[in-house]
């Protein structure tokens, strides 16, 4: 019994060592025919690269890899030109940044030399045109702009003269107290620039300039206050007013007007209105550097 009980045993363990054999080689003959699948599969193909990547993404990465000899696998020799796209886009931008700080840059020097070439002429009598003004720091250096601005706070006015360079502005300073009308004037450094005026709206012909010498530019309007009323206004204070255009927007809490006199002398008479209320607000007053030019109709163009 002892003895076929040992047959037994050993006869079990054959068969359990035959098991073990066999599903070791099946295990080996499934690992070795997934390396074989894997072995076959195309890494480039298209079902192996994420949607966020653009076609001509995936197309530049297989024109630029370099393959294997069997043509499986990539080899990693050779880098593509896309790899450092990310990089490439953020250069880009630090490009155009750097390039949007230097026109800022550019700017603001611009403007800073614009304020060091200006002065700031104040206690300007009311018969004082800008072409005699200009006329008056000629003498100075070359004058580039002349501006002149009623002051609400004083029957007198003031101006801005920027000048081609700073040396002009310099000696424009030892004019302050020359008598200009019945006034000394006040000349002291700008603290800020002259705006410039839009070219398109500026003077086009000798009738233009003509039209510009009867027309004044009022600021500060009281927005309630309508056409009618602001050319009510100038009319029964200075005289005729041939055109009125009255600008505003949603923006701004007052409005700005262009008047047109018949005279001449009647702008001239209006630049004393600085100062007044009409409405609620004292509205400004100053020489027009446009024309008031007559609105063109769709009728008119056909």
């Amino acid at each position: 019994m002892a003895a076929v009980a040992e047959i037994s045993g050993e006869a079990a363990a054959a068969k359990n060592s035959n098991l073990e054999s066999k599903t070791i080689t099946e295990s080996e003959f499934n690992v070795q025919k997934l390396v074989d699948m894997f072995t076959k599969l195309n890494p480039l193909a298209k079902e192996f690269f994420p949607s966020s990547l653009s076609q001509r993404h995936h197309n530049n990465l297989k024109i630029n890899h370099q393959f294997s000899p069997d043509d499986s696998l990539p080899s990693n020799n050779k880098q593509s030109v896309n790899d450092n796209y990310p990089n490439n886009r953020r250069r880009r931008n630090n490009y155009s940044q750097g390039r949007r700080r230097l026109n800022g840059r550019a700017f603001r020097a611009e403007r800073e030399n614009s304020v060091r070439r200006t002065v700031y002429v104040s206690d300007i009598d009311q018969q004082v045109t800008e072409e005699r003004l200009a006329a008056l720091f000629s003498s100075c250096g070359q004058v580039v702009d002349c501006r002149v601005c009623g002051d609400p706070h004083s029957v007198l006015r003031f101006a801005f003269v920027e000048f081609a360079d700073e040396h002009g502005a310099r000696q424009a300073l030892n004019l302050g107290g020359t008598v200009l009308g019945y006034y000394p004037v006040r000349v002291l450094p700008s603290k800020t620039a002259i705006l410039p005026v839009n070219p398109t709206f500026l003077p086009r012909s000798d009738d233009e300039r003509e039209m510009c010498s009867r027309t004044v530019y009022c600021t500060n309007i009281d927005k309630k206050v309508s056409q009618a009323e602001v050319k009510t206004f100038f009319e029964t204070s200075c005289g005729e007013v041939t055109r009125l255009r009255l600008l505003g927007d949603n923006v701004h809490s007052t409005r700005i007007a262009f008047v047109e006199f018949a005279m001449a002398e009647s702008a001239i008479i209006a630049l004393n209105c600085s100062g007044m209320v009409v409405g609620t607000q004292p509205i400004r007053v100053s020489p027009s550097k446009t024309p008031v030019r007559p609105r063109v109709t769709r009728s008119a163009l056909h």
